[in-house]
């Protein structure tokens, strides 16, 4: 792809260098990269129209959180996600960082905590979780595919002691059999398969309700198509997938964790479990956005 600068982008568009700043800071620009504090624009982008300021009150929350993330906004509904959404989808799957901690690594991205016996991969995974979160809000419109799903993968275990494992295989699907709670998952040679069927099966909708999209975590994660990390992956094509059909996302907290278990343990026998969990889940998310002012649909 081929890129302008901030300077020539102005002088094709005819506004000044500050506006197309503005644009780009506030994630107008579709496929905007920034470098350092230098700012790339598609050659190929269309000139933003103008919000007025009924549009500005009408903003969804993806369109939020990805201003508050280019503009560095602290305090704020993203900085709140980023936060909540990695200490706990981490602390689900064993992670000992505190909360506290999990803050202060994305505020600081430094260390600067006393623990004893900090394990190193708890402290890249919650780094790469960050990473991950910006990754499925850049691309939250985006159509799911498995390349997507296998990036998102990528960008959660790179660096960690997994990665150095040849039969891992970070950012592909698992070499070898796996179980969740007790039970059997697809068999590596059948993965590749079943994924392609279920993505392309659900692709075949443009819009999906809640329902939808809880159903097809369970089948992510029945299907356990990774070696390790398959839960994180799950809730964040969940959160990814939330945010395309603007509906509120939810995080599974640790009071909820043993009800979401439950939920996906027995979700053929009665999906009500697993659905009363995210939803109970969803409005303490709710309760947030009415904090930050930001308008949902119940």
């Amino acid at each position: 792809m081929d890129y302008l600068s901030v300077k020539e982008t102005a002088e094709k568009w005819g506004i000044s260098e500050r506006s197309v700043r503005n644009y780009a800071n506030h994630g107008r620009i579709e496929g905007a990269i920034r470098k350092g504090k230098i700012w790339q624009i598609p050659l190929s982008a269309d000139k933003p129209s103008r919000l007025n300021k009924k549009e500005i009150k009408n903003r969804n929350l993806l369109e939020i959180l990805r201003e508050e993330k280019n503009s560095k906004i602290k305090g704020g509904i993203y900085h709140k996600v980023q936060v909540d959404l990695t200490y706990n989808s981490n602390h689900i799957e064993g992670s000992t960082l505190t909360h506290e901690q999990t803050r202060y690594i994305f505020e600081t991205n430094t260390i600067g905590f006393e623990a004893t016996g900090v394990n190193v991969d708890d402290i890249v995974e919650t780094a790469n979780h960050f990473s991950a979160i910006n990754y499925v809000i850049e691309k939250a419109t985006k159509q799911l595919s498995e390349s997507m799903i296998k990036e998102i993968h990528q960008i959660l275990k790179n660096g960690t002691s997994d990665s150095r494992k040849d039969w891992f295989n970070v950012g592909a699907y698992k070499q070898l059999p796996n179980e969740v709670g007790g039970k059997e998952t697809t068999s590596p040679e059948d993965v590749d398969k079943v994924m392609k069927n279920l993505i392309q099966n659900y692709n075949v909708k443009k819009q999906h309700t809640f329902e939808e999209i809880v159903a097809f975590h369970y089948e992510f994660e029945a299907i356990h198509p990774f070696q390790d990390g398959n839960g994180r992956v799950g809730r964040l094509i969940m959160f990814k997938e939330l945010l395309k059909n603007n509906l509120t996302p939810f995080i599974i907290s640790d009071d909820l964790k043993m009800f979401y278990y439950r939920g996906l343990s027995n979700w053929e026998v009665e999906k009500d479990y697993l659905l009363d969990t995210t939803k109970t889940a969803q409005d303490h998310i709710k309760k947030s956005l009415d904090y930050y002012r930001i308008k949902y649909e119940d």
